[in-house]
């Protein structure tokens, strides 16, 4: 499926200035819609990558923090496996919550691909336009079984037909007969997917562990009841109090991960932001693009450490080409802060009544 969404991303991305890096981001944004999981893309995406970017002599630090960056696009562009989590926690509609997610997962994405036009020439990325050999015809032909996922997915969550967590299960198995048609798989082929899927869960799992333990550590420590009374009593003014609330959320990012992050902060934070006048579907959003952040730096960032692990790049080369495009997605927040219509504009759309 991965290499059929590559495929139609260079139709998309192909003719842009160093274009490899804008299909990379493309194909994330798709792939991450399908599989609501930054970690999958980044392995998914990149495994296809960047043996691809090295054979057209892109620069292999910068191109797996464009990998890296780009893979949470998916977390906020459904259906997302940490929305859910957080439609459960705040007892807010997944549904809505999956709407409202589009606009700001593409706008996450887009500032990935303008990081690559203002960084193109200091980074030395080919200018060249990749034009894919396939018929135009052919490519959206081959694409078009793996994006009637999300169709069938949010078709059937939007409409009742089965839970978030029931559409896991069904997206599994239709991948898994959609290889077997596209006749990528056969069955002697299970094991040592399998086998790669564990190594690749095993990973997670000791980041999750980590910082679990950390997260244990600190509500021990009854340091987010700290950090929330710190929030309120700093100021009064809205503004500010929602400022710091991002600013705590984008360090927290840096030290957990999301999943503890939303089931410590959200009972946390949600009231004040609702004090405050803001939606509980716009501040899940912005509660999610902060941790999507989170996860591309180190020292917990599980997108980091998958996306290095696949392209062969250690921490010390990808980090520093990170930081521009961590100014990107940071600016991209302020903007979905700032701007709460960006993100309730397609709810509202769809009947949403706040």
């Amino acid at each position: 499926m991965a290499i059929r969404l590559i495929n139609f991303a260079m139709l998309l991305g192909g003719r842009l200035p160093g274009s490899l890096s804008h299909v990379n981001v493309i194909a994330n944004m798709m792939f991450g819609s399908l599989s609501g999981s930054a970690v999958a893309s980044a392995a998914a995406v990149g495994g296809i990558m960047s043996p691809l970017q090295k054979k057209h002599n892109y620069p292999k630090a910068f191109s797996t923090a464009i990998n890296v960056a780009s893979c949470p696009t998916g977390l906020l562009i459904p259906p997302s496996n940490i929305l859910i989590l957080y439609a459960l926690v705040s007892s807010t509609s997944v549904q809505y919550l999956f709407i409202a997610g589009y606009i700001p997962g593409i706008l996450m994405g887009l500032s990935i691909m303008v990081g690559i036009f203002l960084l193109g020439k200091r980074y030395n990325i080919p200018q060249q336009k990749i034009v894919i050999e396939k018929s135009a015809t052919k490519v959206i032909f081959d694409a078009i079984p793996s994006l009637l996922l999300v169709l069938i997915i949010m078709g059937g969550i939007i409409g009742g037909v089965f839970t978030a967590t029931e559409a896991s299960a069904i997206a599994v198995m239709y991948a898994l007969v959609l290889g077997f048609v596209y006749r990528e798989l056969k069955i002697a082929d299970l094991p040592s997917i399998l086998l790669d899927s564990v190594l690749t869960t095993s990973i997670v799992l000791l980041m999750i562990a980590t910082s679990s333990a950390m997260s244990w550590g600190m509500a021990n420590a009854d340091i987010p009841n700290a950090i929330a009374d710190f929030v309120m009593n700093y100021s009064s003014n809205p503004i500010v109090v929602i400022l710091l609330m991002n600013l705590v959320l984008l360090v927290v990012g840096t030290f957990m991960d999301m999943s503890p992050a939303v089931l410590i902060f959200t009972p946390i934070f949600l009231p004040i932001a609702v004090l405050l006048g803001i939606d509980p579907v716009h501040f899940g959003i912005i509660l999610v693009f902060n941790l999507c952040i989170g996860i591309c730096t180190p020292p917990v960032g599980t997108a980091l450490f998958v996306g290095c692990s696949v392209s062969g790049n250690n921490l010390g080369e990808v980090v520093p080409k990170l930081l521009p495009l961590f100014f990107l997605m940071v600016l991209t927040l302020g903007v979905i802060v700032a701007f709460p219509s960006l993100t309730m504009w397609l709810p509202k759309l769809a009947g949403y009544k706040s």
